[in-house]
């Protein structure tokens, strides 16, 4: 026992001196922002750049026929893969969009990025630091092995035993208050209302054995008090919110412009909260892939399989992708190849400063 107890205390230690340095990291990157703004930068957000961005994206990409739907919850293999819609949000308010902008998919795991925010508004940030960690756990996101190595201590809040732990802390006298906290926090980021898709709901939760696996161990370690299986259901149900590409767009926007949605002007979560979310979406946002996906945009991401991807450049803008095909990893591959190049049209990333 105290051994484990060691492990714990050591890897909670780590965690925390690791989040301090994102923070510090992200803070860096806001203020090169900051810097490349002043010096005026080659780069433009003008209405021409911009949709001249996002067009020359989606026409580039609209034919690829690469990926495929994610078919391990029955229901996600029957959405229409050629859905295919951007949308830019700019820290002003102003929207860009170019292809299907309506249909909705599921949100799935972008969802954890905005149950995190919630939880740090009402317990600060230490709260997951302190529970299951922020760092990137090295295994896949519905990984076992990965709570067994560190008994749970070393998770994050963006793969499934970190989301599900994230979810066991929001406050409610019971699920149905707590969910509607949930849903009402996503509201607020998209600004406008949402709702479950039963379909994918009721797939997903009849296929969800290893995420209740999954929440009984953190549940054994100690990181979720009780009612580990509500905390499971209420998840799966979060997951299956419907959203559009506008919706993302405006959800990841109201990240880079400090918390406050852009489009109804209300701050939703907290500014000062914003530099660890982005942090842990740098570092955990694409599963396997977010090593690759920073090195190539700079951009905090957070993918989900639903063929979502919303990506944050601080000061600047919110982008979002919807196409459902994916690769190997769980990412949109659309999605990816599109932002990239917009990021890269645009002069998003936050790392990318123009020397005098």
């Amino acid at each position: 026992m105290m051994r484990i107890m060691e492990k714990r205390f050591v890897g909670r230690h780590i965690n925390t001196l690791y989040a301090r340095a994102a923070k510090l990291l992200v803070g860096l990157a806001l203020s090169l922002v900051s810097v490349a703004a002043a010096q005026g930068g080659e780069f433009s957000l003008t209405q021409e750049n911009i949709e001249g961005a996002l067009k020359a994206a989606y026409d580039k990409y609209k034919n690829i026929d690469e990926g495929a739907n994610a078919d391990y919850i029955p229901a996600l293999a029957k959405v229409d893969s050629d859905i295919y819609g951007i949308a830019l949000v700019t820290t002003d308010g102003k929207l860009y969009t170019v292809g299907d902008i309506s249909s909705e998919v599921s949100i799935q795991s972008i969802s954890k990025v905005y149950t995190m925010a919630l939880v740090m508004d009402q317990d600060g940030t230490e709260e997951l630091v302190t529970n299951m960690g922020v760092d990137a756990t090295g295994q896949v996101f519905n990984s076992i092995v990965a709570i067994e190595q560190y008994q749970g201590a070393e998770m994050n809040p963006l793969v499934n035993a970190g989301a599900i732990t994230t979810t066991s802390l929001v406050d409610g006298k019971d699920g149905d208050e707590i969910w509607g906290k949930i849903l009402t926090k996503y509201e607020q980021f998209a600004g406008r209302k949402l709702t479950v898709l039963n379909d994918i709901y009721e797939s997903e939760a009849a296929t969800n054995q290893r995420n209740q696996a999954i929440a009984s161990l953190m549940h054994a370690y100690g990181h979720i008090d009780n009612n580990f299986l509500r905390a499971t259901d209420i998840y799966t149900r979060q997951c299956s919110v419907g959203v559009n590409a506008k919706d993302l767009g405006v959800m990841a926007a109201t990240l880079a412009n400090g918390g406050k949605n852009p489009v109804t002007g209300k701050q939703v979560t907290k500014a000062e909260n914003v530099p660890e979310i982005l942090a842990v979406m740098a570092t955990a946002g694409l599963y396997d892939d977010a090593g690759k996906w920073l090195y190539k945009t700079g951009l905090p991401a957070k993918s989900g399989v639903g063929g979502g991807i919303v990506a944050v450049s601080p000061g600047k803008f919110g982008i979002a992708v919807i196409s459902p095909p994916l690769d190997a990893a769980g990412n949109s591959v659309r999605a990816q190849k599109a932002i990239a190049d917009i990021s890269n049209a645009l002069g998003g990333n936050p790392y990318q400063v123009t020397p005098k």
